[in-house]
C-alpha cells in the first residue's frame, strides 16, 4: 500500500479525511477539558454585547519627522462574555501614559505613507509591587522557545530535563512584530530579540534573548537607547496603504503570548497609492471620539477562545487533550513535549474582545477592516439571514473585497463568501443600501473545527458547530443618519501596486510534520520546514540550523512552497509583500491554477494547501536576517520558523 508521502506526492490524497479525530480519543479530550472546569461555549448567550470599535492609538509626539508612541503590554480584566457572566483575565496593549487605553484587542496605530513612526514597545508584565507576571497560559519548556531560565549560556535553547517538567512559571518574553511592514531587522521582532520586564529576576535567568543586543546596537545607531524591559523599533511606512496588525513574536511561546490578548491594527493611509478622501466609507476611529460617534470604517479582529466557568481563558495544558488523547511517556522518557498541542481550535468566538457581539448598522456602505487573528482555525465567512441556516447558507449580502494584506486588488471582487486563513486580511466593503430597518443579518463561518484543508463543503470537510463557531456576529439595521457619498464599490478603481519584475531565481521549501522517532504510531512530534532539492530530496530543518533562503538584495524571486502536510497553512515572509502566483497539485500535468481573484493585490500570508506547490513572487531589499513560517501559532512555535539571509 502507497505510503502518506507518496500519495501526496503523486496528487492523490484529499487531505480532508486525515484530520478528522478517531470518536473515542476526541470524546475522551472533550471529557478530560469538561473536568478542568472548561465552560460549555454554547451556554454563551449571543448577540447580547455591543461590538467594541478600536479607538485610535494617542501619540506621544507628532512634531518632527516621525510620530512617536509608547506601547505597553499589561494585565488587566475585561468584559469579554456577555455581561452577567465573569470577567476575563487578559493581556492587551495601550498607551503607556494613558490607563484607559488598554484593551483586547489593542487601540489601532494610525500611520501615513513615507511618514514614520516610532514605537517603544515596553513589556509591562509585572504586578502591583513590581514583581514579574507569570504566563497566563501553559507554557510547555521542553520546546525550542526563549528559555529565560537557562541564563545568558542556554537561553533560547531547548533545556535539559531529567523528568517530565511541569509548567514554566517563570517571567514572560515578549517582542512585538508589526505583521506586513517593510521594516529593518532590527525593527522587525526578530523571535530571540524579545526581552523580559524590567523587574526582579530569579537568580540566574537572563533577561534578554540572544539576539536582543545586536539588533539594540543596530536601532541605537540612529534612534534612541533602549532601557531596560523596552525595545524601540523604528517604521519607514515606505509602502502602500494597507491593513497590518502588530503581534507578538518570541521565540517558541507565540501561541500563548497572541490568545492571552495582546494584538491590534496597524493601518497605513495615504501616498500617491491611496484614493482620494470620502471615496470610500469613513470616518474611521479616532483617538478621542465623543460618545455617540458613528463609524463607517470599522477594524473587525475575529479569533477564536475557549473560557473556563470562572470566565478565564482556557488553553489546553496537556498533549493528552489534544484529538490523539495521547498519555505519554513524555520528553525525557519519549520526544513528545507534555504541554504543546500540535493546533488548537478554540470553541467560542470573539470579534474586537466580545462573544458573538452585534452591531447596528445604517442602511448604507460599510468598510470592514477584517483580519483572521485566531491561532489555527480558518475561517469562511458569509452575510446570512439566518444565523442558523443549513449549511452551505445563502449569501444575503456580498462581500466587495478592494484590499488584502498589503494593499488595494487590482479590481473590486463580489465575493459570497470571503476565506482568511490564521494571519490574513481583507479590505471589503458591505453595501447594506435599501436594507428596511428591523433588518437582522448574521456573519458566519461555513469552515470546518479542525484544520482547513481545501475541497468542497459537506463532501470534503463538515462545516463549524452551527451552534457555536459557526456563528461570528450580528448586524441589525437602523435608521439612516444623514447621506452616503462613498462610492459603490463595483464603479471603484483601485490604484493597485504594479506588477513584480519577472523572477530571477527561485527557493524550493517544503512543509512537513515528523512522527515520533521513540514511539511507534505518534505523529505530530514537531512541525517544520525545509528545502526540497531539484532532485526531490527533502530535507527537514529546524529553526537553529544555518539560514538556507537567502534572497539576492533588489532581485525578483519565486519561492516554491511545498506542502507535504495533511491541511492548508498560512505561510508568512517577513518584510516583503509578495505576489501569489499560482498553485499545483503535486504530480499533476496540467498547467497551475492562477491566484484567486481575490488574491490580485500584494501579500504577505498565502494559504498553502495539501500535496500542492504554491508559488509566491518576492523582493527583498533591506539587508539582514528575518524569518518566514507557518502563521498556524501551533506550528510556528515548535519548529515551523526559519531564519531568511538577504544578502
Amino acid at each position: 500500500m502507497p505510503s502518506r508521502r507518496q500519495l501526496l506526492t503523486t496528487g492523490v490524497l484529499s487531505g480532508a479525511a486525515m484530520l478528522i479525530p478517531a470518536p473515542a480519543s476526541a470524546a475522551r479530550a472533550a471529557a478530560a477539558a469538561l473536568a478542568a472546569g472548561k465552560l460549555d461555549a454554547s451556554k454563551i448567550h449571543k448577540y447580547k454585547t455591543r461590538l467594541p470599535v478600536p479607538a485610535a492609538m494617542p501619540t506621544v509626539s507628532t512634531k518632527g519627522k516621525a510620530d512617536r508612541y509608547a506601547v505597553e503590554v499589561r494585565q488587566f480584566r475585561q468584559q469579554i462574555l456577555p455581561p452577567g457572566m465573569p470577567q476575563t483575565t487578559v493581556w492587551g496593549y495601550g498607551s503607556a501614559a494613558h490607563p484607559k487605553t488598554f484593551g483586547y484587542p489593542a487601540r489601532t496605530i494610525e500611520a501615513r505613507t513615507d511618514r514614520p513612526v516610532e514605537v517603544t514597545w515596553i513589556n509591562g508584565l509585572i504586578d502591583a509591587k513590581g514583581r514579574a507576571r507569570p504566563h497566563l497560559l501553559p507554557v510547555d519548556p521542553t520546546l525550542h522557545w526563549a528559555n529565560p531560565a537557562g541564563g545568558m549560556a542556554h537561553r533560547d535553547m531547548p533545556a535539559d530535563f531529567s523528568t517530565t517538567p511541569t509548567r514554566y512559571a517563570g517571567p514572560v518574553p515578549i517582542v512585538t512584530h508589526v505583521h506586513g511592514a517593510h521594516a529593518a531587522e532590527e525593527a522587525d521582532g526578530y523571535p530571540t530579540a524579545w526581552y523580559l520586564p524590567d523587574a526582579p529576576l530569579p537568580r540566574g535567568f537572563a533577561a534578554t534573548g540572544s539576539d536582543y543586543a545586536d539588533m539594540r546596537e543596530k536601532a541605537e545607531a540612529y534612534g534612541p537607547r533602549w532601557k531596560p524591559g523596552q525595545a524601540v523599533f523604528r517604521y519607514d511606512n515606505d509602502q502602500a496603504p494597507g491593513t497590518l496588525w502588530y503581534h507578538d513574536h518570541a521565540l517558541g511561546i507565540t501561541r500563548l503570548n497572541v490568545y492571552a490578548g495582546p494584538v491590534g491594527f496597524y493601518l497605513i493611509r495615504g501616498g500617491e497609492q491611496d484614493l482620494p478622501e470620502g471615496t470610500l466609507p469613513g470616518p474611521a476611529p479616532g483617538p478621542d471620539d465623543p460618545d455617540g460617534t458613528r463609524h463607517y470604517e470599522i477594524p473587525l479582529c475575529i479569533q477564536d477562545r475557549s473560557f473556563r466557568t470562572d470566565g478565564s481563558l482556557y488553553y489546553p495544558d496537556s498533549r493528552s487533550l489534544f484529538h490523539d488523547a495521547f498519555a505519554g511517556p513524555y520528553v525525557p522518557a519519549s520526544d513528545i513535549a507534555p504541554i504543546w498541542n500540535p493546533a488548537y481550535l478554540a470553541d467560542a468566538i470573539v470579534v474586537n474582545g466580545r462573544t458573538w457581539p452585534q452591531l447596528t448598522v445604517e442602511p448604507r456602505r460599510y468598510r470592514f477592516r477584517l483580519l483572521n487573528g485566531s491561532n489555527s482555525r480558518t475561517l469562511i465567512l458569509k452575510i446570512a439571514a439566518s444565523a442558523t441556516a443549513p449549511r452551505p447558507a445563502t449569501a444575503a449580502v456580498p462581500f466587495w473585497q478592494i484590499g488584502s494584506d498589503g494593499g488595494w486588488l487590482r479590481e473590486p471582487v463580489a465575493l459570497e463568501q470571503l476565506m482568511l486563513g490564521p494571519g490574513e486580511r481583507a479590505d471589503v466593503i458591505v453595501d447594506l443600501t435599501g436594507l428596511a430597518e428591523g433588518t437582522e443579518l448574521f456573519v458566519i463561518n461555513e469552515a470546518p473545527d479542525v484544520p482547513y484543508a481545501a475541497g468542497v463543503l459537506g463532501t470534503d470537510y463538515q462545516p463549524a458547530n452551527i451552534a457555536t463557531t459557526g456563528q461570528v456576529m450580528k448586524l441589525l439595521v437602523i435608521p439612516l443618519r444623514g447621506t452616503d457619498t462613498s462610492v459603490p464599490p463595483e464603479h471603484l478603481s483601485l490604484p493597485a501596486a504594479p506588477k513584480l519584475p519577472d523572477s530571477a531565481a527561485s527557493w524550493r521549501v517544503l512543509l512537513d510534520d515528523l512522527p515520533s522517532v521513540a514511539l511507534t504510531g505518534v505523529n505530530h512530534r514537531v512541525a517544520t520546514l525545509g528545502t526540497v532539492a531539484p532532485d526531490r530530496t527533502q530535507t527537514p530543518l529546524r529553526w537553529h540550523d544555518a539560514p538556507t533562503e537567502k534572497p539576492v538584495l533588489g532581485r525578483s524571486e519565486t519561492w516554491e512552497i511545498l506542502n507535504f502536510t495533511d491541511h492548508s497553512h498560512t505561510v508568512h515572509l517577513h518584510q516583503v509583500q509578495f505576489e501569489v502566483v499560482s498553485r499545483q497539485p503535486f504530480g499533476i500535468p496540467p498547467k497551475p491554477r492562477p491566484a484567486e481573484s481575490w488574491e490580485s493585490g500584494r501579500k504577505d500570508t498565502v494559504l498553502a494547501h495539501s500535496g500542492e506547490v504554491t508559488r509566491v513572487k518576492a523582493v527583498f531589499d533591506r539587508p539582514g536576517r528575518y524569518v518566514w513560517h507557518c502563521h498556524m501559532l501551533e506550528h510556528e512555535d515548535n519548529e515551523m520558523m526559519r531564519p531568511i539571509q538577504v544578502a
